[in-house]
């Protein structure tokens, strides 16, 4: 036992430590941990204390902490955590905290801690207030660090009790503790389970609102402030505005929020050397969490935190902010393209573009060659990364990750291709290439995807956002769409895709959009290969069945109504169902076997039943006009169609519903 002795004076180096372990290897301590009798008057726990006192000094030799001896002791070195603490048995809780933060360091070990119960163990040390608790909570936020769905997942009660007593002395107390637990309390706030939905969760939320409109509230440095806008972000990246209290004290803390988040972007942002002090980009990365919040509180129509002035306020002073991002942006240079945080003020501004379209437009149309740039930068350099699953928070900018920019770009891009001016800046940069080039790997992406047609993902929002873009192209610009070369191969893509995906009911806001571009495309790009017959087949399948009989609630007859399939996503199909007809319309005359592959779908008997069936007052003047234009276009181009519309009775229900252009096709011999 004199070895233990010699180990407790701590004087020894790494050297003699490995020639100490050399000697007497695990067989020693693992015995001593194992007797149970002490010897004649000493303490119950003499044998375990000593063999502990071994394990600690092992475990400073980096290669024994990962050592599967050491491992196994986990659940040793737990139970001595939560078992009842004397005072004699303090040097045996210092010698499991250095072991366990030995095992820690280890590139197993996180793991092992994890699955043998550590994180349990030291939440309760933690809550007990036990001896060594500020070491336990140390190592709990190293193990949340690199674990944290994982602790969440199997110690979900444990860690919330940790988090209730966090919150709790957050509240309570009233000196520089306060803002040191604003650094502390984002590591204990997951992104899953929602803390929202349990009542414990809701409390600490609650609490946690409480202290930091306190804060907040008050007079503060610069140093205080900073982790109280940082906490807040984590909170609004956990649960949105869940746990901010709806009322008058509610909306004037969102309200404040933004405002601080505004002024911190200026403050850090219009600087002639912005962001000096690295430690700023967390800060403003933060600021962009909660005015991307603002951007979508002012949005909200539904039950509103904030009343419709303060909306109009904060929408005033994050134009402000965002001024101060692109003036930050124009300064940005080559080499500091791959800085996590131009990701993230490229992010935000995306966000605000996607919603206000009106201020800064000069500003933002001095930026697009930058944005179109670093963009296309990103894509091509990071174009495996771009596919990632994007996790929607600041902790993207940890990974540092080439990320996919344009996915945040493109809902500005589709308002900007709708204006000359923006329009001809994008076409200038090449942007049309990119997109098309980004649409093809995304679809590759979404076609890829185990279960690929899973609920919409951000990939198919791409998607569906893209085509969004492109049709603006093609009304506005048809000349790009036949020159350059990338249209063909998206064309190619298109005629492919739509027949495998219109039979997927999940997908039917991205088959409109695709089945609508096509139709657009088509016109300008003829094309006649087999595989075209295959798309305007699909194309006829999507408009054709849009519409269906129903009982009519408030009559004995029928009335003309949405098929239950189209019902849900109708708001997003509507338009694009009715630019498809037109498009269609405007295809007949192109392509000769049109009329045919419509005959062949039964699409007229099926369009002339509903129309005798349904009471005409339920067919409103726009659906009339969409039916008319394909019907004429039809009549005229094909003897076939025209018979098959007389035969059944297209001369009666044309003049019913006042189809005045297709009563004259009809009437002509």
């Amino acid at each position: 036992l004199q070895v233990t002795k010699a180990v407790r004076a701590g004087e020894l180096d790494a050297k003699t430590r490995r020639q100490i372990f050399d000697a007497i290897g695990f067989t020693f301590p693992n015995r001593l941990l194992a007797s149970r009798q002490p010897p004649a008057g000493c303490p119950e726990h003499t044998f375990r204390a000593l063999g502990l006192t071994l394990l600690a000094c092992f475990c400073t030799d980096p290669e024994l902490a990962g050592h599967s001896q050491i491992l196994n002791k986990i659940p040793t070195f737990n139970d001595i955590l939560v078992s009842s603490c004397n005072p004699d048995s303090t040097s045996m809780i210092d010698d499991v905290y250095q072991c366990l933060s030995a095992v820690m360091a280890t590139s197993r070990g996180p793991r092992e801690l994890v699955t043998k119960g550590t994180v349990s163990a030291l939440c309760q040390a933690y809550v007990n207030c036990s001896y060594g608790s500020d070491r336990a909570l140390t190592l709990l936020l190293g193990l949340l660090a690199i674990a944290e769905a994982k602790c969440w997942q199997r110690d979900a009660p444990h860690l919330l009790a940790v988090l209730s007593k966090l919150t709790n002395d957050f509240l309570k107390t009233e000196d520089m503790t306060k803002f040191e637990l604003c650094e502390v309390l984002p590591h204990f706030i997951p992104l899953s389970p929602p803390l929202t939905q349990d009542s414990q969760g809701c409390e600490c939320l609650h609490r946690l609102y409480k202290g930091l409109a306190n804060i907040l509230g008050s007079k503060l440095s610069q140093s205080q402030r900073d982790p109280a806008l940082k906490l807040a972000a984590c909170l609004v990246q956990a649960c949105g505005s869940e746990w901010i209290p709806a009322g008058n004290a509610g909306s004037k803390f969102l309200a404040l929020l933004v405002n601080l988040a505004c002024v911190e972007v200026r403050l850090m942002l219009e600087e002639p050397d912005p962001l000096e002090v690295e430690g700023k980009k967390e800060v403003v990365t933060a600021c962009y969490v909660l005015i991307e919040m603002g951007i979508q509180e002012c949005l909200r129509e539904e039950k509103p935190l904030l009343e419709e002035v303060q909306k109009m306020q904060l929408v005033r002073i994050m134009e402000e902010a965002f001024g101060a991002v692109i003036f930050y942006l124009r300064q940005v240079k080559q080499e500091e393209l791959q800085d996590p945080f131009i990701f993230a003020s490229v992010r935000i501004l995306g966000a605000w573009m996607a919603e206000e379209t009106s201020s800064l437009k000069q500003e933002i149309c001095e930026l697009l060659p930058f944005l179109v740039h670093y963009a296309k930068k990103l894509f091509k350099e990071g174009s495996p990364a771009a596919s990632l699953p994007q996790p929607e928070l600041v902790s993207t900018e940890r990974s540092g990750l080439p990320q996919d920019a344009l996915r945040f770009l493109l809902p500005g891009f589709c308002h900007l291709t709708a204006e000359d001016r923006p329009r001809d800046i994008l076409i200038s940069e090449g942007a049309p290439a990119l997109l098309c080039e980004y649409f093809l790997h995304q679809w590759e992406v979404l076609t890829s995807e185990p279960g690929s047609l899973t609920p919409l993902t951000s990939t198919e929002m791409s998607l569906q956002t893209a085509c969004g873009i492109f049709l603006n192209l093609v009304v506005t610009a048809p000349d790009l769409i036949r020159q350059d070369k990338t249209f063909s191969s998206l064309m190619d893509m298109l005629l492919k895709s739509l027949p495998l995906l219109l039979p997927q009911k999940d997908h039917l806001v991205l088959a409109a959009n695709l089945a609508t571009l096509g139709l657009m495309m088509a016109r300008i790009l003829l094309q006649g290969t087999p595989s075209a017959q295959e798309f305007f087949r699909a194309t006829i399948r999507f408009l054709s069945q849009a519409h269906t009989a129903q009982a009519d609630p408030g009559s004995d007859g029928l009335a003309a109504a949405v098929s239950p399939a189209y019902a849900s996503a109708w708001a997003d199909v509507r338009e694009l169902w009715f630019l498809g007809m037109q498009a269609l319309a405007g295809c007949v005359p192109l392509f000769p076997w049109l009329p045919q592959a419509v005959l062949q779908a039964r699409w007229l008997e099926g369009l002339s039943e509903l129309l005798t069936r349904v009471a005409p007052a339920s067919v409103d003047f726009e659906l009339v006009a969409a039916f008319q234009g394909v019907l004429v276009e039809l009549a005229r181009a094909s003897k076939p169609c025209r018979d098959v519309i007389l035969s059944h009775h297209g001369g009666e229900w044309a003049n019913l519903y006042g189809m005045a252009a297709l009563e004259q096709c009809l009437s002509e011999q």
